[in-house]
């Protein structure tokens, strides 16, 4: 058989080829649209009651999540809250402790304010309770002072001085700087008249002095008085003891006093002399003085003496002293004599008795 001339050309997209692709992808969609199809007629039509339900939970978490924003919003709010009473706890705590330490030291201080008031009752009542006691003294010994003492002046103060013994001496300085506490009114003084001069405020202090201590005196003793300037002398006439139940004699010796006009220098050594005359020796001496001694047992050695020289001259009278005599001072100042207070001092603190220098009003 003879060849066809040429070659047969061969195609990919030859009419069977296509026929068959054509053929082959209808059959695949024929198929998904049925099977698409098919499913969702059965999902509606096999469970309309997991679509509800389905609906309803997503319902439901829509719901729970708004529900979670508002309760995390609470949540939030009520943490702030928390925060906010946690502190306002903590400065009402703070708060609490800062009252109850006041409220501890207020109860300290009130407890030691009711001791203290407790403290201060028992110190007045015993107070009271010592008033008392020594006004019953006082009553119960006023019978028995020799000569009753009336002024203005407060005498309490005078606790260290001591009016007792069997035997009391009291000294008085009639010198003439006893007229008035300066120099220059001293001078005016001297010049004036009699009556003047027994009327001078210091003179008539210094009296007062003299009956003070007399009528202190206890009722079983025995006083005498001693006067002294350039020399001593006894206004009672002698140096025998009175006893202090005389009324008499310390009345002759309180009118002798008041004629008495300070004139003269200042002798320590003469009533150092007197004292040591006495017999018995006296137990208490009051010695009533405004300074330093002027002269000694010679007279005075010029019309000038110098604060040396009457320490010197106190010296001198101290050797002549009795020992074993407590000897009082009382010192009225004088202007200028600057070591008088500490010479008397010395002697009130050596012979074991009282040194005092008083204010104006007593007494």
């Amino acid at each position: 058989m003879a060849r066809r001339s040429g070659k047969r050309r061969f195609t990919v997209f030859s009419l069977s080829f296509l026929d068959v692709m054509s053929c082959g992808f209808g059959a695949v969609v024929l198929i998904f649209l049925i099977i698409h199809h098919r499913t969702d007629l059965q999902g509606l039509a096999a469970d309309p009651e997991l679509l509800s339900e389905s609906r309803k939970l997503d319902y439901l978490i829509e719901q729970g999540e708004a529900d979670l924003v508002e309760l995390r919003r609470r949540l939030d709010a009520a943490r702030r809250r928390v925060a906010d009473a946690s502190r306002d706890l903590l400065a009402k705590r703070e708060h609490r402790d800062r009252r109850q330490a006041e409220l501890l030291d207020l109860t300290e201080r009130a407890k030691a304010q009711r001791e203290s008031t407790l403290a201060l009752k028992a110190d007045v009542e015993r107070r009271d309770r010592d008033l008392q006691r020594l006004r019953e003294k006082e009553e119960a010994m006023r019978g028995f002072q020799v000569r009753e003492i009336k002024g203005e002046g407060d005498r309490q103060y005078l606790t260290g001085l001591y009016v007792g013994g069997t035997h009391i001496l009291v000294a008085l300085d009639v010198s003439a700087s006893m007229l008035d506490t300066t120099i220059v009114q001293i001078l005016r003084r001297r010049n004036m008249s009699p009556a003047r001069q027994r009327a001078a405020p210091k003179w008539r202090r210094a009296l007062r002095v003299v009956e003070w201590l007399a009528a202190q005196a206890p009722i079983d003793g025995n006083f005498q008085i001693v006067l002294y300037n350039t020399e001593s002398w006894f206004p009672l006439g002698d140096n025998e003891w009175r006893p202090t139940t005389d009324p008499d004699a310390l009345e002759d010796a309180l009118v002798a006093l008041a004629e008495v006009i300070p004139s003269g220098g200042t002798n320590l050594e003469s009533v150092m002399g007197a004292i040591s005359s006495m017999r018995p020796l006296p137990d208490n001496v009051f010695l009533v003085t405004d300074g330093l001694p002027t002269q000694g047992a010679k007279g005075a050695r010029g019309r000038v003496v110098t604060a040396r020289q009457r320490q010197r001259l106190f010296n001198d009278a101290m050797d002549l002293m009795p020992g074993e005599v407590p000897v009082n001072v009382i010192l009225l100042p004088l202007e200028g004599d600057l070591l008088a207070s500490a010479a008397y001092w010395v002697l009130a603190a050596r012979s074991g008795g009282t040194y005092m220098s008083p204010s104006r009003d007593w007494p």
